[in-house]
């Protein structure tokens, strides 16, 4: 594990909603990208300002599933590269190095493996790699719920030279020394994938904290101590989802407990565990990253 900590941003959706943006169903964090894009790069500042070491476009909701199938077909390319370029101009503008992530979403749906096909995912997500690539640092394949849709991610953004972080939402009905993708399939294959793609990162995201510790653990026993993959985490603060929810299909009630001294007792295990990427996903926010920021090993 490198002693490096790269601290990532929290959740954009409902920091979106939390600032007044435009915000509805079923567009969600894409509205304010189509109709006040002003929103988006005061939530990707407020997050730089916060201590971030890597801010994510907005452009996990722009899929047909969110923004409808003629409105992606018509304007899907020109919304993400405004994600991109929305980014890229808050990163350039930050006194401190700051990285950009392409946010690649599940296409078919969050939290939803029994949805996933392949053949739909593909021409969707290679508008949005084709848009986004000229603005951003690095992939990231976010809320991956099974094997199957981050090997699609690997194969169509190998041809951009751009790393690639591969970062999976955990069953989290229950903690569990057997940490599981939704799909079932095991942490341990999705750290033998990582290795086989080559990905720079292998994540764990929109979980519940406590199944993340576990998960960490028996992905650092695959991939090793000397792995030059890092692990990270950027949990939610939800209470526990149905196999059948989806992550964003409304505003789920954000946990008490979830406060950023809270959460930052959380990371402070990830880290110990062998996680140096930290984050917050949904219902994560600026105050949550500054106290990561602040140091989680105090």
């Amino acid at each position: 594990m490198t002693d490096t900590v790269l601290i990532l941003d929290g959740g954009t959706g409902r920091e979106l909603a939390r600032r007044g943006a435009p915000f509805r169903q079923p567009e969600w964090s894409a509205l304010a990208l189509m109709e006040a894009p002003q929103f988006v790069s005061t939530v990707h500042r407020a997050y730089v300002d916060a201590g971030a070491d890597v801010i994510t476009t907005n452009s996990y909701a722009l899929v047909p599933f969110h923004i409808g199938a003629e409105r992606f077909a018509r304007e899907g390319a020109s919304l993400a590269a405004r994600a991109g370029q929305l980014a890229r101009d808050v990163a350039d503008a930050s006194p401190q190095a700051v990285r950009v992530a392409g946010s690649l979403p599940p296409v078919c749906g969050s939290y939803r493996p029994d949805l996933v096909d392949l053949d739909r995912a593909r021409p969707i997500l290679e508008v949005l790699i084709g848009a986004l690539a000229p603005n951003v640092d690095h992939w990231l394949a976010e809320t991956l719920s099974s094997l199957a849709e981050a090997r699609l991610c690997a194969t169509l953004t190998a041809p951009t030279d751009k790393a690639l972080w591969l970062s999976f939402t955990l069953e989290d009905e229950a903690a569990t020394d057997a940490p599981a993708l939704r799909s079932g399939e095991s942490v341990t294959e999705a750290a033998r994938l990582a290795q086989e793609v080559g990905a720079a990162a292998l994540l764990f995201n929109c979980s519940q904290p406590e199944v993340m510790e576990a998960a960490v653990q028996v992905a650092q026993a695959q991939l090793g101590a000397d792995s030059a993959i890092r692990i990270g985490v950027y949990a939610n603060a939800f209470p526990p989802m149905a196999a059948d929810a989806e992550a964003n299909s409304g505003l789920s009630p954000i946990r008490a407990d979830l406060t950023p001294e809270g959460y930052k007792r959380f990371a402070a295990s990830w880290h110990a565990a062998g996680a140096s990427i930290l984050g917050g996903c949904c219902g994560i926010c600026p105050e949550h990253i500054a106290a990561l920021r602040a140091g989680v090993t105090d």
